[in-house]
């Protein structure tokens, strides 16, 4: 039996469709984080390899069938990746104290002048399960 064709009354994409593209990336680097629970291994010098996510979301610009072009959102990550890969994160200038927040406001704060359709930002740890994610809307 062959599938029933699409309804015209349902068009295809609904009204208020919105395109959302993501990249990951991840970098490796070192902290201390002063803290009340878990606080003798948080206050040594420890690292972890983050992961994380940027989303922008809009309409795809007629002309190029785009979003972003995705291209660009590489080359900014890799621009951003250089100030956070291999680094001691509480010597990074603006970040502040190294959470999972922070972070996200970090890569919002780097990346949102270049991409203004940016619309997501998610950090995690995956090694022990901790995930932060910064949403608003784009632009």
């Amino acid at each position: 039996m062959s599938p029933t064709p699409a309804s015209p009354a349902t068009p295809f994409p609904r009204t208020g469709a919105v395109f959302e593209l993501s990249q990951r990336f991840f970098f490796d680097a070192a902290h201390t984080l002063q803290r009340q629970i878990e606080a003798e291994g948080s206050r040594r010098i420890h690292g972890h390899t983050y992961h994380a996510e940027v989303h922008v979301s809009g309409a795809p610009d007629p002309a190029t069938g785009m979003v972003v072009d995705l291209g660009l959102v590489r080359a900014e990550i890799a621009r951003l990746r250089e100030q956070l890969d291999h680094h001691f994160l509480d010597e990074v200038p603006g970040l502040g104290p190294a959470t999972l927040e922070n972070l996200c406001l970090f890569i919002g704060r780097q990346l949102a002048p270049v991409l203004p359709q940016l619309s997501a930002i998610t950090v995690e740890r995956q090694a022990v399960g901790d995930r932060c994610t910064l949403r608003w809307a784009a632009a």
